[in-house]
């Protein structure tokens, strides 16, 4: 059976992943920039305008039906794709990174658009798609966490003690080339947020569970969303303050059975290891002194 509604939202990820404006792919298939719209709302679309949608966005047919797994190379495409999965989803179990992107704070989406600004204009030619790259990806990051305070589904997060002590040394965006004056705003406002989860972890609110992990960093980073009737795996290269404009790497969605049951029993493992509320946050509060001293 085919969902119109889950074509059209995957077709919308990946225009935005191509870089393509939708007058462009509405000029190379022949239909108005009206009717590419309605697809991506939902709309009926038929099998050989799928396949020439899949050719124009250098993806398969099978991917842009929902069928196997999606790539992602491009922080706007995931995000995009992401921000729709979480739209339904009640339950967010993320396992590893320094941060729960929807649980930080304002001052975390303050600064990240400082970093994304003056990354653009330090980008030479390339300053106008390096402006816009960063306007979409602050825009999707935008919506994602009003939807997330709409909504609340429950968020279990899983930290690791080496990621959370490189966040308050680096802070913020410490792959990118930053004044010196944005670098200590960077590490400021890290040590804030870690601050946050302390509070967060003590406070212990309903529906949200941080969980601190010693030890060796996982391989890779992981999220999986369950809504009531699909889960999806997300594996994810790009943290949330890469570089908008990145193609260091391949993102990964699928709601393959066998792929969300192995990364759930790792994360459960994981789960069940980890030191949780207020043992947690004395842990994290003794990491913080030096930083604080």
């Amino acid at each position: 059976m085919m969902h119109f509604n889950d074509i059209g939202q995957q077709l919308r990820a990946y225009r935005m992943e191509s870089g393509l404006k939708a007058e462009e792919i509405a000029a190379r298939l022949g239909v108005s920039r009206a009717a590419l719209y309605r697809y991506e709302k939902g709309e009926v679309i038929k099998l050989d305008t799928v396949k020439r949608l899949a050719e124009l966005l250098k993806i398969s047919p099978l991917t842009l039906l929902g069928i196997g797994i999606e790539y992602y190379s491009r922080p706007i495409g995931y995000l995009e794709r992401l921000r729709q999965i979480e739209e339904t989803s009640d339950q967010i179990l993320q396992f590893f990174g320094p941060v729960c992107y929807l649980t930080t704070s304002d001052e975390y989406d303050s600064t990240l658009t400082q970093v994304f600004e003056e990354n653009a204009e330090s980008s030479g030619q390339d300053r106008a798609m390096a402006r816009s790259a960063a306007e979409q990806v602050l825009g999707v990051l935008s919506v994602r966490k009003r939807m997330f305070v709409a909504r609340r589904p429950s968020v279990i997060a899983i930290f690791t003690t080496t990621a959370l002590r490189r966040f308050m040394e680096q802070g913020i965006a410490s792959a990118l080339p930053l004044s010196e004056k944005l670098r200590r705003k960077c590490r400021e406002t890290a040590r804030r947020e870690v601050e946050r989860m302390v509070e967060l972890m003590e406070s212990e609110p309903i529906g949200l569970q941080f969980g601190l992990m010693s030890g060796a960093e996982p391989n890779g980073p992981f999220t999986i969303l369950r809504a009531r009737e699909r889960a999806s795996l997300s594996i994810n290269p790009f943290s949330t303050d890469a570089p908008p404009d990145a193609q260091t790497g391949v993102a990964m969605i699928t709601s393959a059975e066998d792929a969300v049951m192995t990364h759930q029993r790792i994360a459960e493992g994981a789960w069940r290891d980890a030191i949780k509320g207020r043992a947690a946050a004395a842990e994290v509060r003794r990491m913080l002194e030096p930083a604080m001293a």
